[in-house]
């Protein structure tokens, strides 16, 4: 083979596997912050920082200093993760993510799920802030996730086979753990606590979806839609996760009320709601199997 031949395709190789590589790198460093391997990983949404303070002796790391780590351009998504106990439970709570929306492919949207998973945790936790389909949903409910619908049409497994960090077809029948679900709407109970359940839609944003859009996505089974989490569930099922989702509903979709849609208001709900969701999800953490 010319030379210049074996270059072109030892470079093609070497660019194939770059996924693995950065996450082998990532990896290292964070493990060499931590106390202990975590068992749980919660990822807070839009807003919902705060529960990162109900971690216990916390070890914080800058995503910014973790190698090949997306920075995240969103107001209410610091990028820190907290290392620490809820209870008796080693956990990671992901303060911040980064979104399709931004800019980034989708192998750097689900990035910190790949960490994740090769960081050990048995179990992902993800929170969104979401606007509701559902007519019956209000400002400030809490849905438990169900299933998911893809609106993007793209997937973040798309790649060579040599990149893929697990299945290259992984089976998305309980996308969301059903015993999680379950445990998710007994713990709320337990707690006096009204929560809604039902399908999540996943859309590229930013822009906040058309009314006749909100129609349509109801029309086909949606109860809340946002510009994130979905492509996080996919790799996290590649990789085995068991995963539980929890939306917080911080407006009323388009045409379904008066007012005109801001992030504010997803941020301003999302405050309010924050001590609601934080104690339902350490009690969830607590009562892990």
């Amino acid at each position: 083979m010319p030379e210049s031949a074996n270059k072109f395709f030892t470079r093609k190789i070497s660019m194939e596997k770059l996924l693995k590589a950065k996450v082998h790198e990532a990896v290292q460093f964070i493990e060499s912050k931590m106390k202990e391997p975590p068992r749980v990983a919660i990822v807070l949404g839009s807003g919902l920082g705060r529960f990162s303070e109900s971690i216990e002796e916390p070890v914080v790391i800058a995503t910014a200093d973790i190698p090949h780590y997306p920075r995240s351009t969103v107001p209410g998504h610091a990028g820190r993760w907290f290392f620490g106990r809820i209870g008796s439970v080693p956990v990671i709570a992901v303060q911040g993510r980064v979104h399709y929306y931004e800019g980034y492919a989708l192998q750097q949207v689900t990035f910190p799920v790949h960490l994740l998973a090769s960081l050990g945790i048995e179990t992902l936790i993800l929170t969104t802030a979401s606007g509701g389909l559902n007519p019956a949903f209000r400002p400030g409910d809490l849905m438990v996730i169900t299933d998911q619908l893809n609106f993007t049409f793209n997937n973040p497994l798309i790649g060579k086979p040599d990149d893929q960090l697990g299945p290259r077809f992984p089976d998305m029948l309980h996308c969301y753990d059903p015993e999680l679900v379950a445990l998710a709407l007994q713990t709320g109970a337990d707690l006096g606590m009204e929560l809604q359940s039902g399908v999540f839609c996943w859309v590229t944003g930013p822009a906040y979806e058309t009314a006749a859009e909100v129609r349509m996505l109801r029309m086909l089974g949606g109860d809340a839609v946002s510009m994130s989490t979905a492509p996080e569930v996919i790799a996290a099922r590649q990789r085995h996760l068991r995963v539980l989702g929890i939306s917080l509903i911080t407006n009323l979709g388009t045409g379904l009320s008066a007012s005109k849609l801001s992030h504010e208001e997803v941020t301003a709900t999302a405050d309010l709601a924050g001590e609601r969701l934080g104690r339902l999800l350490q009690e969830i953490v607590r009562r892990l199997p």
